[in-house]
């Protein structure tokens, strides 16, 4: 296939198609965008491997979570939100992942139980999680653990809740918003 650009007024087009099961407007959509992610991932990665490790990955989520995309709402901003979102946890996951690295290949030998700093790292991750969705009223905090966590359709998780599909859209816009901030506010302290 030779190479085709979507201009960026008709990715919101390109990706209703894809929705309704066009596959070449899917694929031209995503060559398209795999040099726009690089550029939105490079601005919070500066590893060239991570970097192209969060491209597979925003590409992966896209595809899982193409149905979500409402084609009269802007494109670039819920791009760039998922691109955001992938470059952290990737960030994250490396920053923890140098944290655990140990010089002395010993002192591995020493340790009485080796899986007890994954369990104990698990529930860090754990209790921090739950320390951001106790932020969340409770219809909202469940709708996160159902589409979020579970990984429930949305449909699913609107039948789940005695929901419309726009009420749990609407109610994952405000609960994101609520949890960017807090992480904001988190990293800062």
């Amino acid at each position: 296939m030779d190479k085709v650009v979507v201009p960026r007024e008709a990715w919101p087009a390109f990706m209703a198609r894809a929705q309704a099961g066009d596959r070449q407007a899917y694929a031209q959509l995503l060559q398209t965008l795999v040099p726009v992610i690089r550029a939105i991932v490079r601005k919070q990665v500066d590893d060239e491997e991570l970097t192209e490790d969060v491209i597979q990955d925003v590409l992966l989520t896209l595809h899982r979570i193409r149905h979500t995309y409402d084609p009269g709402s802007p494109f670039l901003p819920w791009l760039m939100a998922i691109a955001h979102a992938r470059a952290i946890d990737a960030l994250r996951r490396h920053g923890r992942r140098a944290r655990r690295e140990v010089a002395d290949d010993d002192s591995l030998l020493e340790m009485a139980d080796p899986s007890f700093a994954l369990r104990a790292e698990r529930l860090d991750v754990g209790e921090e999680l739950d320390g951001f969705l106790n932020q969340l009223p409770a219809r909202q905090r469940q709708l996160v653990e159902h589409v979020h966590l579970q990984e429930m359709s949305l449909a699913e998780a609107a039948q789940a809740n005695n929901l419309s599909v726009s009420a749990v859209k609407s109610l994952l816009h405000r609960a994101l918003n609520t949890l960017r901030r807090s992480g904001a506010s988190h990293g800062q302290s």
